[in-house]
């Protein structure tokens, strides 16, 4: 980054739709599953979707005991759960290091949400008497990163950003900033999401969001394909370890990257709708490799916003176009929600892993279900399998409602 201390990052953790752990979610993305099936979770026969990307299997990893997970929302439990195998893989002695440096910073975009269904239900159901004094400390979107903090006795920059689906990206880099610029020497951040609720199922519905392909699930995201009909909505969580290079080295810490870039910007049009020349998107990659000191050309692989809606998906490959017009035929680019869904406020933590560990490995990973392609500008999209590559440096978008805009740039150490 251009001011400060070098940030490399040397712990992740995930829960996805398909994974609990980043070894098992690393090996399905490379073969290009798909985590989308029917919803589980309630009745979605009368809504529009009727599927969705679940966790599964998520009680077996969650460490945590049922009289506590009963008062903090699922949100905050998929945040607990992935930081503490993103602090196991880091190797940090945490009882060992000084915790007034070390932060957090978990972001999300809805929070909550279920608690909040809930526990209307009882309001009307039952009146107020009723409603548990655990809700609203259960529910607000800081209580991931304050939940983290209580768990672990760190007392450094505490802060929970909402940005809509760029949530967990703003807080990968102002993470990495605050340790830039000396405000902490560790920050645990990331995103984690909750959103797979009949009100949140209802809600993208009504504004026309969500793929409605209720006959094939795993096809239904199709990020660039002339098929495309909208997100495959998502859920779980990402949480990285950010450490000061020379603090990380001194330790022998396994280093999957470094953040060389962080670019926003907003696109200034409508409130859900990304602006049709793309200048927000084009804005965010900008800043971030003027924010890196590097030339486009040196771009590897961009893990792109790629949705799979019918706007978005052209809008960002114009603005991909635009910028690195003169080195496409080398760059690779993919969408990792073909397979995971959309993690909303968490799928910019969940796809920067993705670009560390296609960085570690070598590997580009796919786009799945890109058949038809609707690629007017000749782009290297990695249709349907994984190829191999060395990745120096690679980017990850995040878009959100509101027109926000996020770039990450991350390089290899």
């Amino acid at each position: 980054m251009m001011q400060g201390r070098r940030v490399v990052i040397t712990g992740l953790g995930i829960l996805c739709p398909l994974g609990n752990d980043i070894n098992s979610t690393w090996e399905n993305i490379k073969s290009g599953s798909s985590g989308a099936s029917n919803i589980t979770k309630f009745d979605a026969s009368n809504f529009s979707t009727r599927f969705a990307a679940e966790l599964k299997d998520y009680d077996s990893v969650s460490g945590l005991s049922e009289k506590e997970a009963r008062r903090i929302d699922p949100f905050v439990q998929y945040a607990i759960t992935a930081t503490d195998q993103a602090i196991l893989d880091s190797g940090l002695k945490l009882d060992l290091i000084d915790t007034t440096r070390v932060g957090v910073s978990i972001g999300s975009g809805i929070g909550g949400l279920g608690s909040i269904e809930q526990n209307s239900l009882i309001l009307d159901d039952k009146g107020p008497r009723r409603i548990s004094p655990f809700f609203v400390p259960g529910a607000i979107i800081n209580m991931a990163s304050g939940n983290v903090a209580i768990k672990y006795n760190l007392m450094g920059p505490n802060i929970s950003i909402v940005s809509a689906c760029s949530s967990a990206a703003h807080s990968i880099g102002f993470s990495a900033r605050s340790i830039s610029y000396g405000d902490a020497d560790v920050m645990i951040t990331g995103g984690s999401e909750a959103a797979i609720t009949p009100l949140g199922l209802a809600g993208f519905n009504a504004s026309k969001a969500l793929s409605t392909n209720n006959d094939d699930p795993q096809g239904a995201s199709c990020p660039w394909d002339k098929n495309r009909d909208g997100f495959l909505l998502g859920e779980g969580a990402g949480i990285l370890i950010l450490e000061e290079y020379e603090s990380a080295k001194k330790r022998s810490a396994n280093i999957y990257g470094e953040i060389i870039g962080f670019g926003m910007s907003d696109d200034a049009y409508h409130i859900t709708a990304p602006s049709e020349d793309g200048r927000g998107a084009t804005l965010a990659m900008k800043n971030a490799v003027k924010d890196a000191e590097i030339k486009t050309s040196e771009v590897d692989y961009i893990n792109a916003h790629g949705t799979s809606t019918p706007l978005g998906d052209v809008i960002e490959s114009a603005s991909i176009n635009k910028i690195f017009e003169d080195s496409k035929d080398k760059l690779s680019i993919s969408s990792t929600k073909s397979m995971t869904g959309h993690l909303l406020g968490a799928a910019g933590a969940i796809e920067a892993i993705f670009c560390l560990l296609s960085m570690r490995d070598s590997i580009v990973p796919p786009t799945i279900n890109l058949n038809e392609p609707d690629n007017e500008f000749n782009l290297n999209l990695t249709p349907n399998a994984c190829h191999e590559k060395n990745v120096e440096i690679s980017m990850s978008n995040s878009f959100g409602f509101g027109g926000t805009n996020v770039s990450l740039l991350l390089k290899k150490v």
